[in-house]
Protein backbone atom coordinates (compact mmCIF):
# COMPACT_ATOMS: atom_id res chain seq x y z
CA UNK A 1 0.00 0.00 0.00
CA UNK A 2 1.44 3.06 -0.99
CA UNK A 3 2.69 5.79 2.13
CA UNK A 4 0.30 8.69 2.11
CA UNK A 5 0.44 12.56 3.18
CA UNK A 6 -1.38 11.83 6.03
CA UNK A 7 0.69 9.25 7.47
CA UNK A 8 4.04 10.99 6.93
CA UNK A 9 1.93 13.45 9.25
CA UNK A 10 1.27 10.99 11.75
CA UNK A 11 4.88 9.51 11.97
CA UNK A 12 6.57 13.21 12.57
CA UNK A 13 3.88 13.78 14.74
CA UNK A 14 2.72 17.20 13.06
CA UNK A 15 -0.10 18.30 10.75
CA UNK A 16 -0.96 17.41 7.58
CA UNK A 17 -0.36 21.30 7.03
CA UNK A 18 2.86 21.07 8.29
CA UNK A 19 4.52 18.29 5.84
CA UNK A 20 2.73 19.70 2.69
CA UNK A 21 4.83 23.12 3.58
CA UNK A 22 7.58 21.38 3.41
CA UNK A 23 7.16 19.72 0.49
CA UNK A 24 6.61 22.36 -1.17
CA UNK A 25 9.33 24.21 -0.02
CA UNK A 26 7.83 26.82 2.16
CA UNK A 27 9.72 28.18 5.61
CA UNK A 28 7.13 29.65 7.06
CA UNK A 29 5.94 28.02 10.44
CA UNK A 30 8.11 25.03 9.80
CA UNK A 31 11.65 25.03 12.61
CA UNK A 32 14.71 23.28 11.10
CA UNK A 33 14.36 20.51 13.45
CA UNK A 34 10.95 19.53 12.30
CA UNK A 35 11.59 20.09 8.74
CA UNK A 36 14.62 17.83 8.96
CA UNK A 37 12.65 15.41 10.41
CA UNK A 38 10.27 15.18 8.05
CA UNK A 39 12.30 15.26 5.44
CA UNK A 40 14.20 12.00 6.71
CA UNK A 41 10.52 10.15 7.44
CA UNK A 42 10.03 11.08 3.68
CA UNK A 43 13.05 9.72 2.22
CA UNK A 44 12.94 6.44 4.54
CA UNK A 45 9.11 5.71 3.43
CA UNK A 46 9.79 6.43 0.12
CA UNK A 47 7.18 9.09 -0.45
CA UNK A 48 6.36 10.91 -4.06
CA UNK A 49 4.50 13.42 -3.56
CA UNK A 50 1.02 13.31 -6.09
CA UNK A 51 1.53 16.62 -8.02
CA UNK A 52 -1.45 15.53 -9.91
CA UNK A 53 -3.73 15.00 -7.38
CA UNK A 54 -2.11 18.17 -5.55
CA UNK A 55 -2.98 20.43 -8.82
CA UNK A 56 -6.40 18.82 -8.51
CA UNK A 57 -6.59 20.82 -5.23
CA UNK A 58 -5.28 23.87 -6.13
CA UNK A 59 -6.22 24.26 -9.90
CA UNK A 60 -2.43 24.57 -10.28
CA UNK A 61 0.22 22.07 -12.13
CA UNK A 62 3.27 21.87 -12.97
CA UNK A 63 2.63 20.16 -16.25
CA UNK A 64 2.39 21.72 -19.48
CA UNK A 65 0.88 20.06 -22.58
CA UNK A 66 2.99 19.49 -25.78
CA UNK A 67 0.62 18.82 -28.72
CA UNK A 68 2.64 18.10 -31.88
CA UNK A 69 1.60 16.47 -35.70
CA UNK A 70 3.96 13.95 -35.85
CA UNK A 71 6.52 12.47 -33.51
CA UNK A 72 7.82 10.27 -36.35
CA UNK A 73 9.37 13.65 -38.05
CA UNK A 74 12.54 14.02 -37.20
CA UNK A 75 12.29 17.96 -37.23
CA UNK A 76 11.12 17.47 -33.86
CA UNK A 77 13.13 16.24 -31.52
CA UNK A 78 15.67 19.42 -30.97
CA UNK A 79 12.27 21.48 -30.66
CA UNK A 80 11.12 18.69 -27.99
CA UNK A 81 14.47 19.32 -26.26
CA UNK A 82 14.55 22.68 -26.27
CA UNK A 83 10.95 22.97 -24.67
CA UNK A 84 12.30 20.21 -22.09
CA UNK A 85 15.16 21.64 -21.10
CA UNK A 86 13.89 25.21 -20.21
CA UNK A 87 10.96 23.96 -18.46
CA UNK A 88 12.63 21.55 -16.27
CA UNK A 89 14.99 24.43 -15.12
CA UNK A 90 11.89 26.29 -13.93
CA UNK A 91 9.90 23.30 -12.42
CA UNK A 92 7.85 21.83 -14.68
CA UNK A 93 7.06 18.78 -16.93
CA UNK A 94 6.46 18.02 -20.27
CA UNK A 95 3.35 15.59 -21.54
CA UNK A 96 3.60 15.04 -25.42
CA UNK A 97 0.68 14.58 -27.06
CA UNK A 98 1.21 12.82 -30.57
CA UNK A 99 -2.05 14.40 -32.95
CA UNK A 100 -0.52 11.82 -35.79
CA UNK A 101 -1.40 14.30 -38.26
CA UNK A 102 -5.44 13.66 -36.91
CA UNK A 103 -7.32 17.05 -36.37
CA UNK A 104 -9.79 15.30 -34.11
CA UNK A 105 -7.07 13.45 -32.24
CA UNK A 106 -5.78 16.96 -31.55
CA UNK A 107 -8.76 17.98 -30.24
CA UNK A 108 -9.11 15.41 -28.29
CA UNK A 109 -5.87 16.08 -26.76
CA UNK A 110 -6.69 19.56 -25.50
CA UNK A 111 -9.85 18.10 -23.67
CA UNK A 112 -7.72 15.85 -21.83
CA UNK A 113 -5.22 18.29 -21.46
CA UNK A 114 -7.96 20.89 -19.80
CA UNK A 115 -9.15 17.71 -18.04
CA UNK A 116 -5.99 17.24 -15.88
CA UNK A 117 -5.50 20.75 -15.46
CA UNK A 118 -2.25 21.78 -17.80
CA UNK A 119 -0.60 25.17 -16.04
CA UNK A 120 -0.36 25.48 -20.12
CA UNK A 121 -0.24 24.00 -23.44
CA UNK A 122 2.24 24.23 -26.74
CA UNK A 123 0.06 24.14 -29.58
CA UNK A 124 1.82 23.05 -33.10
CA UNK A 125 -1.61 22.99 -35.69
CA UNK A 126 -1.58 19.82 -37.72
CA UNK A 127 -3.69 21.91 -40.47
CA UNK A 128 -2.89 25.23 -41.57
CA UNK A 129 -5.39 27.11 -39.69
CA UNK A 130 -7.90 25.05 -37.02
CA UNK A 131 -10.00 27.44 -35.96
CA UNK A 132 -12.30 25.18 -34.20
CA UNK A 133 -9.12 23.77 -32.05
CA UNK A 134 -8.19 27.46 -31.46
CA UNK A 135 -11.29 28.75 -29.80
CA UNK A 136 -11.06 25.90 -27.56
CA UNK A 137 -8.23 26.52 -25.97
CA UNK A 138 -9.39 30.54 -25.88
CA UNK A 139 -12.32 28.89 -23.92
CA UNK A 140 -10.33 26.73 -21.96
CA UNK A 141 -8.40 29.81 -20.27
CA UNK A 142 -5.25 27.63 -20.24
CA UNK A 143 -2.19 29.70 -21.56
CA UNK A 144 -1.10 28.81 -25.03
CA UNK A 145 1.72 29.46 -27.51
CA UNK A 146 1.27 28.55 -30.99
CA UNK A 147 5.28 26.93 -32.50
CA UNK A 148 6.44 26.38 -35.47
CA UNK A 149 2.90 27.55 -37.72
CA UNK A 150 2.51 31.02 -38.68
CA UNK A 151 -1.53 31.53 -37.49
CA UNK A 152 -2.70 35.26 -37.58
CA UNK A 153 -4.15 35.35 -33.89
CA UNK A 154 -4.09 38.51 -32.18
CA UNK A 155 -2.90 38.34 -28.50
CA UNK A 156 -1.69 34.93 -28.60
CA UNK A 157 1.99 34.31 -28.53
CA UNK A 158 3.66 32.91 -31.77
CA UNK A 159 7.39 31.75 -32.37
CA UNK A 160 7.67 29.90 -35.65
CA UNK A 161 10.79 30.50 -38.75
CA UNK A 162 10.30 32.56 -41.83
CA UNK A 163 9.42 29.75 -43.98
CA UNK A 164 8.68 31.77 -47.39
CA UNK A 165 12.45 33.61 -46.55
CA UNK A 166 14.24 29.91 -46.28
CA UNK A 167 12.98 28.44 -49.21
CA UNK A 168 13.47 31.91 -51.61
CA UNK A 169 17.04 31.72 -50.13
CA UNK A 170 17.76 28.14 -51.22
CA UNK A 171 16.19 28.77 -54.47
CA UNK A 172 17.92 31.99 -55.14
CA UNK A 173 21.41 29.66 -54.19
CA UNK A 174 20.28 27.41 -56.52
CA UNK A 175 19.43 29.77 -59.52
CA UNK A 176 23.26 31.13 -58.55
CA UNK A 177 24.61 28.04 -59.29
CA UNK A 178 23.42 28.14 -62.83
CA UNK A 179 20.13 26.30 -62.44
CA UNK A 180 17.00 27.26 -63.73
CA UNK A 181 15.05 23.87 -64.73
CA UNK A 182 14.33 23.28 -60.70
CA UNK A 183 11.56 20.86 -59.78
CA UNK A 184 10.39 21.41 -56.36
CA UNK A 185 8.09 18.57 -54.35
CA UNK A 186 6.41 20.61 -52.06
CA UNK A 187 4.45 19.57 -48.51
CA UNK A 188 0.85 18.98 -48.17
CA UNK A 189 -1.33 21.56 -48.45
CA UNK A 190 -2.97 22.11 -45.37
CA UNK A 191 0.39 22.85 -43.62
CA UNK A 192 0.96 26.77 -43.34
CA UNK A 193 4.65 25.74 -43.35
CA UNK A 194 4.11 24.05 -46.80
CA UNK A 195 2.10 26.74 -48.23
CA UNK A 196 5.01 29.23 -47.07
CA UNK A 197 7.80 27.52 -48.42
CA UNK A 198 5.81 26.87 -51.98
CA UNK A 199 5.57 30.34 -52.03
CA UNK A 200 9.39 31.05 -51.50
CA UNK A 201 9.82 28.84 -54.14
CA UNK A 202 7.38 30.40 -56.98
CA UNK A 203 8.23 34.12 -55.79
CA UNK A 204 12.48 33.17 -56.00
CA UNK A 205 11.48 31.94 -58.88
CA UNK A 206 10.27 35.01 -60.79
CA UNK A 207 11.98 37.03 -59.08
CA UNK A 208 14.84 36.27 -61.05
CA UNK A 209 13.01 35.81 -64.11
CA UNK A 210 12.20 31.88 -64.26
CA UNK A 211 8.94 30.95 -65.21
CA UNK A 212 7.16 28.95 -62.59
CA UNK A 213 6.03 25.61 -64.21
CA UNK A 214 3.33 24.19 -62.60
CA UNK A 215 5.00 20.49 -64.33
CA UNK A 216 7.26 20.79 -61.76
CA UNK A 217 5.66 20.91 -58.89
CA UNK A 218 4.58 17.92 -56.85
CA UNK A 219 2.95 17.71 -53.69
CA UNK A 220 4.13 15.38 -51.31
CA UNK A 221 3.38 14.38 -47.97
CA UNK A 222 6.81 15.43 -45.88
CA UNK A 223 7.70 11.42 -45.93
CA UNK A 224 10.44 10.13 -47.29
CA UNK A 225 8.25 7.78 -49.69
CA UNK A 226 6.54 10.68 -51.36
CA UNK A 227 10.21 12.18 -52.10
CA UNK A 228 11.07 8.70 -53.62
CA UNK A 229 7.39 8.49 -55.87
CA UNK A 230 6.99 12.22 -56.85
CA UNK A 231 10.93 11.98 -58.71
CA UNK A 232 10.08 8.78 -59.83
CA UNK A 233 6.87 10.52 -61.62
CA UNK A 234 9.31 13.52 -62.81
CA UNK A 235 11.26 10.79 -64.39
CA UNK A 236 8.84 8.75 -65.88
CA UNK A 237 6.59 11.78 -67.24
CA UNK A 238 10.59 12.70 -68.68
CA UNK A 239 9.98 16.30 -66.74
CA UNK A 240 13.34 18.52 -67.69
CA UNK A 241 15.05 19.73 -64.96
CA UNK A 242 18.78 19.76 -63.42
CA UNK A 243 17.86 20.60 -59.62
CA UNK A 244 15.43 19.65 -57.57
CA UNK A 245 14.35 21.76 -54.27
CA UNK A 246 12.27 19.10 -51.38
CA UNK A 247 10.38 21.35 -49.14
CA UNK A 248 11.43 19.05 -45.91
CA UNK A 249 14.78 16.67 -45.98
CA UNK A 250 12.37 13.46 -45.48
CA UNK A 251 11.22 14.02 -48.92
CA UNK A 252 14.72 14.44 -50.60
CA UNK A 253 16.34 11.58 -48.72
CA UNK A 254 13.54 9.80 -50.80
CA UNK A 255 14.26 11.94 -53.74
CA UNK A 256 17.93 11.13 -53.13
CA UNK A 257 17.20 7.73 -53.33
CA UNK A 258 14.65 7.92 -56.09
CA UNK A 259 17.68 9.59 -58.25
CA UNK A 260 20.32 6.80 -57.66
CA UNK A 261 18.17 3.84 -58.20
CA UNK A 262 17.67 5.48 -61.65
CA UNK A 263 21.83 6.02 -61.75
CA UNK A 264 21.67 8.96 -61.30
CA UNK A 265 24.51 11.44 -60.74
CA UNK A 266 24.55 13.69 -57.53
CA UNK A 267 24.98 16.34 -57.75
CA UNK A 268 27.41 16.04 -61.30
CA UNK A 269 23.46 15.38 -62.94
CA UNK A 270 21.01 16.39 -60.89
CA UNK A 271 21.09 18.88 -57.63
CA UNK A 272 19.31 18.44 -54.33
CA UNK A 273 18.31 20.23 -51.68
CA UNK A 274 15.92 19.45 -48.50
CA UNK A 275 15.03 22.23 -45.57
CA UNK A 276 15.17 21.42 -41.59
CA UNK A 277 18.46 20.21 -41.27
CA UNK A 278 17.65 17.22 -39.63
CA UNK A 279 20.50 14.71 -38.44
CA UNK A 280 19.64 12.24 -41.41
CA UNK A 281 21.06 14.94 -43.48
CA UNK A 282 24.58 14.92 -42.77
CA UNK A 283 24.71 11.10 -43.05
CA UNK A 284 23.26 10.95 -46.59
CA UNK A 285 25.68 10.28 -49.82
CA UNK A 286 26.39 13.12 -50.68
CA UNK A 287 25.62 14.90 -47.62
CA UNK A 288 22.35 17.12 -48.29
CA UNK A 289 22.49 20.81 -48.53
CA UNK A 290 19.38 22.15 -46.90
CA UNK A 291 17.53 24.90 -44.70
CA UNK A 292 18.72 24.91 -41.09
CA UNK A 293 16.00 25.95 -39.12
CA UNK A 294 17.14 26.88 -35.41
CA UNK A 295 14.53 24.03 -34.12
CA UNK A 296 16.27 24.03 -30.45
CA UNK A 297 15.84 27.92 -29.83
CA UNK A 298 12.53 28.02 -31.14
CA UNK A 299 11.35 25.25 -28.02
CA UNK A 300 13.45 27.47 -25.55
CA UNK A 301 12.19 30.92 -26.64
CA UNK A 302 8.48 29.11 -26.44
CA UNK A 303 8.86 27.71 -22.98
CA UNK A 304 9.96 31.00 -21.83
CA UNK A 305 7.00 33.03 -22.96
CA UNK A 306 4.21 30.22 -21.96
CA UNK A 307 6.09 29.93 -18.61
CA UNK A 308 5.77 33.40 -18.36
CA UNK A 309 2.50 33.52 -19.08
CA UNK A 310 1.41 30.79 -16.68
CA UNK A 311 2.90 32.89 -14.23
CA UNK A 312 0.93 35.54 -14.93
CA UNK A 313 4.15 37.76 -16.14
CA UNK A 314 3.99 40.45 -18.70
CA UNK A 315 5.63 39.54 -22.13
CA UNK A 316 7.15 41.86 -24.40
CA UNK A 317 6.34 40.43 -27.61
CA UNK A 318 3.51 38.28 -29.02
CA UNK A 319 5.05 37.25 -32.34
CA UNK A 320 8.81 35.75 -32.53
CA UNK A 321 10.34 35.32 -35.88
CA UNK A 322 13.31 33.31 -35.95
CA UNK A 323 15.73 33.57 -39.23
CA UNK A 324 16.71 29.88 -40.62
CA UNK A 325 20.38 29.51 -42.89
CA UNK A 326 21.67 27.59 -45.59
CA UNK A 327 23.64 24.55 -44.92
CA UNK A 328 25.66 24.21 -48.11
CA UNK A 329 27.04 20.48 -48.63
CA UNK A 330 27.84 18.16 -50.92
CA UNK A 331 24.16 17.50 -52.93
CA UNK A 332 24.38 20.75 -55.42
CA UNK A 333 26.84 21.62 -58.27
CA UNK A 334 27.27 24.55 -60.57
CA UNK A 335 25.72 23.69 -63.93
CA UNK A 336 28.47 26.26 -65.97
CA UNK A 337 27.20 24.79 -68.86
CA UNK A 338 24.10 26.93 -69.26
CA UNK A 339 21.87 23.73 -70.14
CA UNK A 340 18.99 24.63 -69.40
CA UNK A 341 16.58 21.79 -70.40
CA UNK A 342 17.88 18.27 -69.06
CA UNK A 343 15.69 15.15 -69.61
CA UNK A 344 16.56 11.77 -67.27
CA UNK A 345 14.68 9.02 -68.49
Amino acid sequence: MSVTIKDIAKEADVSIATVSRVINNKSEGVGDETRERILKIIKDRKYYPNRMARGMVTKQSNMLGLILPDITNPFFPDLVRGVEDTASRFGYNIVLCNADNDKDKEESYIQVLKENNAAGIFYISVIRRNDNNIKRLLESKIPFVLMDRRINIDNVPKVYTDNEAGMYEMVEYLIKQGHRKIAYISGPKYNSSSEQRLKGYTTALSDAGIPVEDSLIREGDYQIESGHQYITELLDQGREFTAVACANDMMAVGALEGLKSRGIKIPEEISITGYDDILMATVTSPKLTTVAQPKYEMGCIAAELLIKLVKGQRISQNEVILQSKLAIRESVAKRSDNIENCSHR
